[in-house]
C-alpha cells in the first residue's frame, strides 16, 4: 500500500480503538490497507418493496419499524434471536442465529421496539410465516430525522458492497469504517502509481476515484469500471519490476559464446542417433544467438514431458564449453542430479570421457557433485571444476558451497527453478567472473498468463511437440474400492513386467503411521509438490463423508505388494527422500537393470528421471495430487520404444471435483492444457507465493486464469516506461507502489524467476 500521511495513519486513530481492533482482525492496520480491502462481491441493488406483496426467494429491502425483538438460548445452547418489524400494514419477521445467546445481545439492543430503518434479505417461509434470515439491517439514528431516511433511502437503491468480514464484526460495519476514512479523502491525499500519460490514452479514472468506484458504486457499471482500473494497476507494478530486472540484466556484460564450428556441438550433432523435432531447432538456434551476444542470456525453457528439453540444455551447454567456458547445471534433488549426469554421459559417450584411453579426441568431461559423494569422488569432481578439465559440472545444492570453484563458468542451467531461492541461484551465478548466461529449464507446462506473471522478466522458450519414436501414453482411473479392478491393476502390472518393462508404484506417504489427510509429498524437500500445489496448498478432497482412510504409505505397499500372488517372484524395490543416498542410487540402479521391476516410490521420481523400459505407472490416492504433478508423473513412462500405462487409483466421489480432475487427466495429454485446467480448477491462490504474515493476497483482484489481456497490456507499457528510464525514478509513485506490494517472501518468490 502507497504510504502518505493520510493512507499511512493507524485505523485505532481514523475509525477509533475499538473499530481499530476489529479490522486488525483481518489483517487491516493503516488507513491504505483498509481502502485496499476490496468488495468480494456486490448485493444487488435493492428496490424498496411493499411488505405485503413478498415473494419467497426474493432478495428485498424494506423500511420498516420494529415492533419487538426477543432472544433465547435454543435447546443446544446456541443464540436465537427473533424481531418482528411492520411497515404500518403488514408484518415481517427476522432471525438470526449465533453460537451462544451472548453473541447476540448487541443485536437485541440495535432491534429494540420502535426503532426504524432499513433491513434487506432473501425472503423465505418458515411454518408459514415469511422471513428474512440474517438480513443487513441500517438502524436510523432517530426516528424524526426525515434527511437521515432519505440518504439511506437513497444509498439503499445502489449495489451493496459485501466485504470479507467475520462474525461480530460484520460487512456493513467494514463498509461504515471504509466510508469514515475514504470520504474526507482528495487527489493529493492518494499518490497514483499509474502515470499520468497512461491514464489519459486509456481514460482510466484516478485512484482515488477507483477507491470511490468500487466501494460506493452508484451502478454495477461504476463498480465495474473502478475494478478494471485497479486490476491494471496490479499488472502494470507487478510487470514493472519484471522488466527493470530484466532491463538491469541486459545492462550488464556477459561473455560472448558463439558457434565454433568443428567443435563438440558439431561432433555431438553429427552422431545423434535421432533427429531434433522443430521445436528443438527452433529453439536451439534462439539460444545460441543469444548465447553468442555479450550480453546475458535469460531465458526459460518450458515443455511437456518428454519434449526433449535436455537435448536442448546440453546443446546449449557444449556450445559454451566449445567457446572455452564451462557449463552448471543445477538439479533440486540427488536423485535427479545423478540421473541427470548419466544422461548427459550417455548422450555424449565418448565427448565426455577427456582425458582418458576412449575419449575423443576433442572431448569434456560431465562432473557431479552433491552432498552424499564419497571424498575421493568429491575431491576429483571438485578439481575437474576448479581446473576446467569438467566442461560440464551436474550438480545439486552442493555447488553452492563457497570452496565449489570454476575456472570460467559461463552458463547456469537451473533445472526445476522454483525449487531454488534467490539466494541460491545468485550464489551459483556469483562464481563467473561476469554475468553467466541463464537458462531455466521447468518440466512443469506453465500456462502462458503464468509465465508472463512469474516469469515475466524471462524470455519464454516453449517445446510442444514430442520427439518421433514416442509411442504415447494412455491413462486409466482406477476406482480403490473395487476389488476386481484392483486384482487386474496388478494383473497389468505383472503382465509389462514380464514383456521386459518396469513399473512404478506412487505413493504419497512414506510411513503408514502419518497422519492422514496430509498433502501429497510432504514428507521431505525431494519429495515435494508442483508449482501451483505449492501455491495453493493441499489439493485432496475427502469422500462424501467427509472423512476418508489413510493416505497409502510406501513402507506398507511394499509389503502388500510383495504378498501379493500377482507379483509372485518379482523383486520390488523402495526409492523416497528419508533414504540415504547410497540407498536411492542402488534402489533406482536395480530398478533400471531389471533386479527389482517395480519400485515403490514417493513423488521423488515425478521429473527428470529417465528409464527408457518403464512402461507402467500406478499412482494410489491419486485424487491427493494435482493436475500438473500427475501429468509429470505419467510422463515418467513410455519414454522408449514401447507404450506407456498410467493407472489413477483414487477413492474420489463420482461428481465430485476430485474426479472430475482424473477423469479428465485421463482423456488428454496435453500437459499446456491440463496446467491451464489445473490452474483454472485450483485457481492461482497468490501466484506470488501464499499470503504473508496475515496480509491478504499480492494479487487482489488480478486473476492471471481470467486476465491475459490486462497483463499483455500492462506488460508492453511497463517494459515501454523502462525503455524511457530504467530505474523508473521518473515515476516515483510507481517505485513506491513496487516496493510496497513486492516485498519479503513475496520478492523472493518473484526472484525464483
Amino acid at each position: 500500500m502507497l504510504s502518505t500521511d493520510a493512507l499511512g495513519v493507524r485505523l485505532d486513530r481514523a475509525t477509533g480503538a475499538r473499530t481499530g481492533k476489529a479490522l486488525a482482525k483481518l489483517g487491516l492496520h493503516t488507513v491504505g490497507d483498509l481502502l485496499r480491502h476490496y468488495p468480494r462481491r456486490y448485493a444487488e441493488a435493492a428496490t424498496l418493496t411493499d411488505m405485503s406483496a413478498l415473494g419467497v426467494g426474493e432478495h428485498v429491502t424494506v423500511v420498516a419499524e420494529v415492533v419487538r425483538t426477543s432472544l433465547r438460548t435454543t435447546g443446544n445452547g446456541k443464540g436465537l434471536l427473533q424481531s418482528t418489524i411492520t411497515d404500518g400494514t403488514s408484518r415481517l419477521e427476522l432471525t438470526f442465529f449465533a453460537a451462544s445467546r451472548r453473541r447476540l445481545e448487541w443485536r437485541e439492543e440495535q432491534l429494540r421496539a420502535g426503532r426504524r430503518g432499513l433491513f434487506t434479505g432473501v425472503v423465505s417461509l418458515y411454518r408459514g410465516t415469511t422471513q428474512l434470515m440474517h438480513p443487513e439491517c441500517r438502524l436510523f439514528t432517530t426516528d424524526d430525522d426525515p434527511h437521515e431516511e432519505d440518504v439511506a433511502l437513497d444509498e439503499a437503491e445502489r449495489p451493496i458492497p459485501v466485504y470479507p468480514a467475520f462474525a461480530g464484526f460484520e460487512s456493513w460495519k467494514v463498509a461504515k469504517a471504509v466510508r469514515q476514512v475514504l470520504d474526507p479523502l482528495t487527489e493529493a491525499d492518494v499518490p497514483d502509481p499509474v502515470p499520468a500519460d497512461l491514464q489519459a490514452r486509456d481514460g482510466l479514472p484516478t485512484l482515488l476515484e477507483a477507491l470511490r468506484l468500487v466501494h460506493v458504486p452508484p451502478d454495477e457499471a461504476a463498480w465495474r469500471r473502478g475494478r478494471e482500473r485497479l486490476r491494471y494497476e496490479e499488472a502494470l507494478v507487478l510487470q514493472a519490476e519484471l522488466a527493470r530486472r530484466r532491463a538491469r540484466v541486459e545492462q550488464e556484460e556477459a561473455v560472448a559464446r558463439p558457434h565454433r564450428p568443428g567443435g563438440l556441438l558439431d561432433a555431438f550433432d553429427a552422431r545423434l542417433p535421432f533427429t531434433l523435432t522443430p521445436g528443438q531447432r527452433r529453439v536451439g538456434e534462439e539460444v545460441a544467438a543469444e548465447l553468442a551476444a555479450p550480453r546475458p542470456m535469460q531465458r526459460l525453457l518450458q515443455g511437456d514431458v518428454g519434449s526433449g528439453k535436455t537435448v536442448v540444455a546440453l546443446r546449449a551447454m557444449l556450445q559454451v564449453v566449445d567457446a572455452g567456458g564451462q557449463a552448471a547445471l543445477l538439479a533440486p534433488t540427488e536423485v535427479l542430479a545423478a540421473q541427470h549426469a548419466r544422461t548427459l554421459r550417455g548422450l555424449l559417450g565418448d565427448l565426455a570421457e577427456a582425458g582418458t584411453l576412449d575419449g575423443a579426441e576433442h572431448a569434456t568431461r560431465v562432473a557431479l557433485l552433491t552432498g552424499s559423494l564419497p571424498a575421493a569422488a568429491r575431491r576429483a569432481s571438485l578439481l575437474d571444476a576448479a581446473g576446467g578439465r569438467a566442461g560440464i559440472v551436474v550438480g545439486t545444492h552442493a555447488l553452492l558451497a563457497e570452496h565449489v570453484q570454476f575456472a570460467d563458468l559461463g552458463l547456469v542451467v537451473v533445472d526445476e527453478q522454483h525449487r531454488f531461492g534467490v539466494e541460491q541461484r545468485d550464489a551459483l551465478r556469483a562464481k563467473a567472473g561476469r554475468t553467466p548466461h541463464t537458462l531455466v529449464m521447468t518440466a512443469t507446462p506453465i500456462p502462458r498468463t503464468v509465465a508472463m506473471t512469474v516469469f515475466g522478466d524471462l524470455e519464454t522458450s516453449v517445446l510442444d511437440e514430442l520427439p518421433a519414436g514416442r509411442a504415447g501414453i494412455t491413462t486409466h482411473h482406477v476406482p480403490a474400492g473395487n476389488a476386481r479392478w484392483t486384482d487386474r491393476t496388478w494383473q497389468r502390472v505383472r503382465e509389462e513386467v514380464d514383456g521386459g518393462g518396469r513399473a512404478y508404484v506412487v505413493c504419497p506417504r512414506i510411513e503408514p503411521d502419518d497422519a492422514p489427510g496430509g498433502s501429497a509429498g510432504a514428507d521431505d524437500d525431494e519429495d515435494g509438490a508442483d508449482l501451483l500445489a505449492a501455491a495453493t496448498g493441499t489439493v485432496g478432497s475427502p469422500d462424501a463423508a467427509g472423512t476418508r482412510p489413510p493416505l497409502r504409505a510406501v513402507l506398507e505397499v511394499v509389503d502388500e505388494l510383495r504378498a501379493r500372488p500377482e507379483l509372485a517372484g518379482l523383486g520390488i524395490g523402495v526409492l523416497h527422500g528419508r533414504m540415504p543416498p547410497e540407498e536411492k542410487d542402488a534402489a533406482f540402479a536395480a530398478f533400471a537393470s531389471g533386479a527389482s521391476p517395480v519400485l515403490v516410490s514417493t513423488t521423488v521420481v515425478e521429473v527428470g528421471v529417465d528409464v527408457p523400459d518403464a512402461t507402467v505407472m500406478v499412482v494410489l490416492d491419486a485424487d491427493r495430487f494435482g493436475i500438473s504433478q500427475l501429468h509429470q508423473l505419467r510422463g515418467r513412462v513410455g519414454r522408449g520404444g514401447r507404450p506407456g500405462l498410467c493407472l489413477l487409483v483414487s477413492r474420489a466421489v463420482p461428481g465430485s471435483d476430485a474426479h472430475a480432475r482424473l477423469e479428465t487427466l485421463a482423456s488428454t495429454t496435453d500437459g499446456f492444457a491440463l496446467a491451464a485446467l489445473d490452474l483454472e480448477l485450483r485457481h492461482e491462490g497468490d501466484v506470488l507465493g501464499a499470503a504473508q504474515h496475515g496480509r491478504t493476497s499480492s494479487l487482489r483482484l488480478l486473476r492471471v486464469t481470467r486476465d491475459a489481456d490486462v497483463i499483455d497490456r500492462a506488460r508492453a507499457d511497463a517494459r515501454a516506461l523502462v525503455g524511457q528510464d530504467v530505474t523508473l525514478a521518473t515515476w516515483p509513485t510507481l517505485v513506491a507502489a513496487i516496493e510496497e506490494s513486492l516485498t519479503g517472501e513475496r520478492e523472493e518468490f518473484l526472484d525464483r524467476a
